[in-house]
């Protein structure tokens, strides 16, 4: 692939020494979007947290702009990767606004001082995930899906090249979550922005995502494009449902879910 921003070489994720997903190889692009699916426990949170090095890789090696993920700074790295993981953070009776404002550090000088620019961007931030009304609320304050949303707002104020995401649209109500994935889909076309993310939306995933890749048994099961991977054969197998089932949930739409 030419124009690669992410691959994954052989790489096996997991903690301490035992192996979780192995043999992980995958190349992504800049401006594309790959999700990964697949039941619960499978894998999917332990391979992002691998790719954003809150995880070393057990074997194999990670690629990030041609570079050894490994030997890069967490510094240097913080200006090209944001990461939206399921985690709570610890804001300390931080405003919404605060919180954004993190994505800026990065750029900021020793005594962490914004500048108009970086405040511009928190702004721009804000009102890209139309959270505007929140931004003087207190973070501990709002609701989980008002923190995705701000969470959101704090990775692209972060200006990255790739955005992780680890079940984003979780807490989101369908209105919010369309308006998320629609954005994910604008900020990749018209911005170049890679991302790499989960999701359990199967259908959502398929519609937003350029590939989507099936993590089941230890491995990455197949790749492809939501055309590829919607079929009885793979989600049958992938999630260990009836082919009774997929006919009900997909046999008759199939071609207006993707």
């Amino acid at each position: 692939m030419e124009n690669v921003y992410l691959k994954l070489d052989n790489v096996t994720v997991g903690f301490g020494n035992a192996p979780i997903v192995s043999h992980i190889t995958l190349e992504l692009g800049k401006g594309e979007i790959l999700t990964l699916i697949g039941p619960n426990g499978a894998g999917k949170s332990t391979i992002l947290k691998t790719v954003t090095k809150n995880l070393k890789p057990l074997k194999g090696t990670i690629y990030l702009d041609g570079n050894d993920l490994a030997k890069v700074t967490n510094r240097e790295k913080a200006k090209q990767m944001s990461v939206v993981l399921t985690e709570r953070i610890r804001t300390e009776l931080m405003t919404c606004r605060e919180v954004v404002a993190l994505g800026r550090y990065p750029y900021t000088n020793f005594f962490g001082r914004l500048t108009e620019e970086d405040e511009k961007k928190v702004d721009e931030s804000l009102a890209l995930v139309n959270a505007q009304e929140l931004a003087k609320t207190p973070f501990d304050r709002i609701s989980d899906g008002q923190r995705q949303r701000i969470l959101l707002a704090k990775a692209i104020c972060q200006e990255p090249e790739i955005i992780v995401l680890d079940e984003p649209t979780s807490f989101l109500d369908i209105k919010h979550k369309m308006e998320l994935l629609f954005l994910l889909k604008k900020l990749a076309r018209e911005k170049g922005t890679t991302i790499l993310m989960s999701l359990h939306e199967i259908e959502l995933a398929a519609k937003v995502s350029d590939k989507l890749a099936c993590v089941k048994n230890n491995q990455i099961l197949r790749i492809g494009t939501g055309r590829d991977i919607l079929t009885k054969e793979c989600i049958t197998k992938v999630y260990d449902i009836a082919e009774e089932t997929y006919e009900l949930l997909y046999g008759d739409k199939r071609d207006d879910v993707i």
